[in-house]
């Protein structure tokens, strides 16, 4: 498997660029995808997406749905494309050291 290397951290990642373990995720991870993906700077909003993400997939072992994602956050999405240009199975599921999502196409 590829590696990352980013603020002295090392990190093994999937050929399209995911975690190989969510429990490798930390700050500088995210440091590194928001670079990637052009994101100029981290709202709360982007750390609500997160910390969603991360906690449904703790719980259920799988990246929540778009609509559940909008229905736990009250955004809309649109808003979370412009929060993750990149989507949110692509941008935010990768930030937050998800595997890449079933149906998420690269």
């Amino acid at each position: 498997m590829p590696e990352v290397e980013f603020q002295g951290k090392k990190f093994t990642v999937s050929d399209d660029g995911f975690l190989d373990r969510f429990e490798s995720w930390c700050p500088e991870w995210v440091q590194w995808v928001q670079k990637e993906e052009g994101i100029e700077a981290l709202t709360d909003d982007h750390w609500k997406v997160i910390h969603v993400i991360q906690d449904y997939y703790q719980k259920n072992g799988i990246a929540p749905m778009v609509r559940i994602l909008c229905k736990v956050t009250g955004f809309t999405q649109n808003y979370l494309y412009e929060l993750f240009p990149a989507g949110p199975g692509k941008g935010a599921c990768k930030m937050s050291g998800l595997p890449r999502p079933t149906g998420c196409s690269i």
